[in-house]
């Protein structure tokens, strides 16, 4: 499996659990000159920015741990650059990051949910 087709698998799985949770899917994998959002979905009038790492193991690190300080920033300005170009400003929001490992198949062998991983006045 390819480096992108194992993050796609991931970001189903994440999808799979955000709706299995309650979230509203709002958009998926959404593009602006600061980066990208993997997931943009909502729960009770909160609007939740969504980074979704999926490694093969954690021989390298924990998934989560690929969110550096410059990703967190480019993370804060992308949901700014969301929240603007939906008219979304006085919104509610926060940036969680949910962190998948796959076992061989692949098969889910962890998914962690991080809420409210990445805030704005730390990256």
């Amino acid at each position: 499996m390819s480096p992108a087709s194992l993050g796609a698998w991931g970001e189903a799985r994440a999808r799979e659990h955000l709706l299995a949770q309650g979230y509203t899917l709002l958009a998926s994998n959404w593009r602006c000159p600061e980066g990208e959002l993997d997931l943009v979905a909502e729960i009770e009038a909160m609007l939740v920015f969504v980074e979704v790492k999926t490694r093969r193991s954690t021989a390298f690190g924990r998934p989560e741990e690929a969110v550096s300080a410059a990703k967190a920033r480019h993370l804060v300005q992308a949901a700014l650059s969301y929240l603007e170009a939906s008219q979304l400003a006085d919104r509610d929001w926060r940036i969680d990051v949910i962190a998948i490992t796959a076992a061989r198949g692949p098969r889910l062998a962890q998914l962690e949910h991080f809420v409210d991983a990445v805030r704005a006045e730390r990256a």
